[in-house]
């Protein structure tokens, strides 16, 4: 038997190679094949992209709270109290606002950082205002920070939802959302899209090892890490015979203005292309440190509508509440403590022609705006005040009463004594640590950036009866200010 080499054997019949099958498809209805397919791709890649991207629908998410999905309806209760407007003819088809609020878990859960926002999509313009966290508003008990109002309602979804209810009445309206974002936030979203770029504006030299809070950052324009941009937008003061000097402190209008600068900053990067890339990661942070009635589609459909819109850094405008400083009375310390009191025409062209979304304009009766009379009785333009003690001109001491010292919890943060002090069962510690700064340990100093010399309550003013009032609040404030500024400009650092 010939050997099989690969080759025929002579004589052999040679093998038949098998004919091709007819292709049943033209040259031309393949490529129409091919195209077909492509295109299938691109509208499910599209497809997929869209799904990343809603739209929010206030009207459906008011329905829907009337329906009882969204616990809002059923918490807060407007009392004899303005109620806010929920809608309306809307400025614009796509006109949002949104309650931003900062929680501070390291200092006992205030809320010390409030902003609102307004973003008309249609026309890319949007608008973040700053409210100070002594704004004085219109509740039941005594002292009437409004920085207070989350812990005491014990925190949580109450406390939310009553900050809300403050808030949307000093402005008239309800937002359509709202976000809560806690501190460590901030310096995680810095790290997860690669840093900041800031000109840090001070010398910032604070320790405060109450919080185990250090602030040590130099002056200047360099890439911010997470953690250096925690600390200057915390800082409002250096230490005591720091390195850079006490006078240098800004307080918190200057604070303010600091966290809206770096604000733009980080705006300005978030909207980089490259920052695509970084979608996953910005999205852990929304999960892990963000509540919020905003999907996360909902958040990246604003990103998309303003990167695709064009809008710019120019197109949004920070500004702060307008205010002047003012004294109140508290029965509960026998003494003034300083509050910030909005002035209110300033306040009402605002919420007119940059906040709201509704056609309808408000008048100062819409909004509820405390102030403090000549004879240091509290009034709204409401006409109604909550506290009805302090609807009346106080009763001040005479100089035989005994003056009460501030009763503080362990962050050095004054306690309301006529609202009980709620307490955690698993660690002990107070869940209702009250309004003050949880970066002051001493009660006794005073923020120059929210007193205000002018002011329509006369801290030495003799009580009746006679006698003197025991002051605890200096008459003269340690950094007078013209009390027809609004906001303070921070003064240099030395």
């Amino acid at each position: 038997m010939a050997r099989e080499t690969g080759k025929r054997v002579a004589g052999g019949t040679p093998k038949q190679k098998k004919p091709k099958k007819p292709s049943w498809l033209t040259r031309q209805q393949k490529v129409l094949l091919v195209i077909a397919i492509c295109l299938t791709v691109v509208l499910a890649v599209v497809a997929a992209c869209q799904s990343l991207f809603v739209r929010p629908d206030v009207e459906n998410k008011k329905n829907n709270d009337k329906k009882g999905e969204n616990a809002q309806e059923e918490v807060i209760d407007y009392g004899d109290g303005v109620r806010p407007k929920a809608d309306g003819e809307r400025k614009s088809e796509d006109y949002y606002t949104v309650l931003i609020l900062g929680r501070d878990t390291g200092g006992g859960g205030n809320t010390d950082t409030m902003l609102l926002a307004s973003y008309d999509v249609t026309n890319q313009k949007a608008t973040i205002m700053s409210i100070p966290r002594d704004t004085m508003v219109n509740v039941s008990w005594d002292v009437k920070k409004i920085n207070s109002v989350y812990n005491m309602h014990n925190g949580g979804d109450k406390g939310i939802q009553a900050l809300y209810k403050e808030i949307a009445q000093l402005v008239g309206f309800e937002p359509d959302y709202q976000v809560v974002v806690e501190w460590e936030a901030v310096g995680k979203l810095v790290d997860a899209i690669g840093g900041v770029y800031f000109d840090v504006p001070y010398d910032m030299d604070y320790h405060d090892p109450y919080q185990d809070l250090v602030i040590e950052q130099a002056k200047g324009y360099r890439l911010l890490t997470g953690d250096d941009a925690m600390q200057v937008i915390r800082w409002r003061k250096n230490d005591k015979g720091s390195l850079y000097g006490y006078a240098s402190g800004i307080g918190d209008s200057g604070r303010m203005e600091v966290q809206q600068d770096f604000l733009k900053a980080v705006i300005q990067q978030l909207m980089k292309p490259a920052n695509v890339m970084n979608i996953g990661k910005i999205a852990k942070v929304f999960q892990e440190c963000v509540e919020t009635d905003l999907s996360f589609q909902e958040i990246l459909w604003f990103g998309k509508s303003a990167v695709s819109g064009g809008l710019s850094v120019e197109n949004v405008e920070f500004l702060t509440m307008p205010w002047k400083g003012a004294y109140a009375w508290s029965r509960s310390y026998n003494q003034n403590l300083d509050y910030v009191v909005p002035i209110a025409n300033e306040l009402l062209e605002i919420v007119n022609n940059k906040l709201s979304p509704f056609v309808e304009t408000f008048t100062l009766s819409d909004l509820d705006i405390m102030s403090v009379n000549a004879d240091g009785s509290l009034r709204s333009t409401t006409g109604h005040v909550e506290d009805s003690k302090a609807a009346v001109p106080p009763v001040k001491p005479t100089q035989s009463d005994p003056v009460e010292e501030l009763v503080v919890d362990e962050n050095g943060d004054p306690i309301d004594p006529e609202t009980p002090i709620a307490v955690d069962p698993g660690t002990g510690e107070s869940t209702n640590p009250g309004t003050a700064d949880p970066g002051t340990t001493d009660p006794g100093i005073t923020d120059p950036g929210t007193t205000d010399p002018g002011t329509t309550t006369d801290p030495a003013t003799p009580p009746e009866g006679g006698g003197e009032t025991p002051q605890t609040i200096p008459e003269t404030p340690a950094e007078p200010e013209n009390p027809d500024f609004i906001i303070m400009e921070p003064q240099p650092a030395a």
